[in-house]
């Protein structure tokens, strides 16, 4: 992820950016040591990006991803208000897995 994040600044080709940002933060969930804070701040940063480039089904990928990971950690209330908008901006695709995968994440934060 380093090495593309890093390709990324060089050649300033960031339609992915968000994209490798959440999947780095993703990967920092897995394995023997789950570093919850830098994952925070790399799902925040997938976020802020995907947003600022108005990338509505990244930005979808990217709140999901910070809120189940608030969701893990009893925040529910943050989890819901990140989520919660970016779903109801869609009108279609419902059927997609982002969005039933957003959706079933919605239901267990209601």
């Amino acid at each position: 992820m380093n090495e593309a994040l890093a390709l990324v600044e060089k050649s300033d080709e960031r339609v992915w950016e968000s994209e490798l940002h959440r999947l780095k933060g993703e990967l920092l969930l897995l394995g023997p040591v789950r570093d919850e804070e830098q994952a925070e701040a790399e799902l925040t940063r997938a976020l802020g990006i995907a947003r600022g480039q108005q990338a509505k089904s990244l930005e979808l990928r990217a709140a999901t991803s910070l809120a189940r990971l608030w969701h893990g950690q009893g925040k529910r209330t943050e989890a819901r208000e990140v989520l919660a908008p970016v779903y109801g901006w869609f009108t279609e695709g419902f059927d997609t897995p982002d969005l039933l995968e957003a959706k079933a994440l919605l239901a267990e934060l209601s």
